[in-house]
């Protein structure tokens, strides 16, 4: 930033002033509270994130120095519960990230799921499960979703994100109500909780991953190129793979 674009000192001393005007009325509306929801404490919250904000980046800006503290903005959390007291009905709404880290062990997987339903191969196509979306329909249909997410090295996948949200409704909602557009009426007022799961919050980063124990053999594995077809001496040995639920 230039000398001419920087904030004055006096800028500075402001914002400082405006932290500690904002902490004053959230402690206030704190030693207030009505409810757990009070909205008089979730706005002197909101207010004293900005504050805090445009502070710290003022100190950075005229003294290139930060806050010890970091104080989530309004964008990163949820507002007031507003729904009814005593729901008579949940949605659930979750969504898991993965990346496709092992793309032959997928196709693998795949192949042999589809194998298992037509017993002898009668009936079986050549192309079942040959190209990766068509192996994640495969793997997708026949698993529940909870079980890839446990399992998910197994299918090779890798673990992104993943959140849980709760929300509640006044009544169970018709069959096929949502079905076109299920996650476009979400109000985040009637949210009752979520849980959230990200590498963010991983304080041990480089943690040693002990394939042995995951039933991972690494010598399947390594030889093989992920732009290969699986044909040949490229295919994965049975050895190499989870046995599947024969009662599936």
């Amino acid at each position: 930033m230039s000398d001419a674009a920087q904030p004055t000192a006096a800028e500075v001393r402001a914002a400082v002033e405006a932290v500690k005007t904002a902490l004053d009325r959230h402690l206030a509306a704190v030693e207030r509270r009505t409810g757990e929801d009070d909205q008089a404490v979730y706005q002197a919250f909101n207010e004293l994130a900005a504050a805090a904000e445009t502070y710290d980046e003022l100190l950075y800006d005229r003294y290139d120095e930060v806050t010890p503290f970091e104080i989530p903005g309004a964008e990163d959390s949820l507002p007031p519960y507003s729904g009814p007291g005593e729901p008579s009905a949940v949605s659930v709404l979750i969504r898991r990230d993965y990346s496709v880290a092992e793309p032959q062990r997928l196709l693998a997987q795949a192949q042999r799921v589809e194998a298992a339903e037509y017993e002898g191969g009668e009936g079986l196509n050549d192309n079942a499960a040959a190209t990766v979306p068509r192996a994640l329909g495969v793997l997708f249909g026949e698993f529940e979703p909870d079980e890839i997410a446990s399992r998910h090295k197994e299918f090779g996948l890798e673990e992104g994100d993943s959140t849980l949200w709760v929300t509640a409704a006044d009544e169970p909602a018709d069959p096929g109500e949502w079905l076109e557009a299920p996650f476009d009426q979400v109000d985040p007022e009637r949210v009752l909780c979520r849980f959230d799961v990200s590498a963010v919050f991983d304080e041990d980063e480089d943690v040693d991953v002990d394939h042995e124990d995951e039933g991972i053999d690494e010598d399947g594995l390594d030889e093989l190129d992920a732009d290969d077809e699986l044909d040949g001496d490229d295919e994965l040995d049975d050895d190499d793979l989870e046995p599947l639920d024969a009662e599936r």
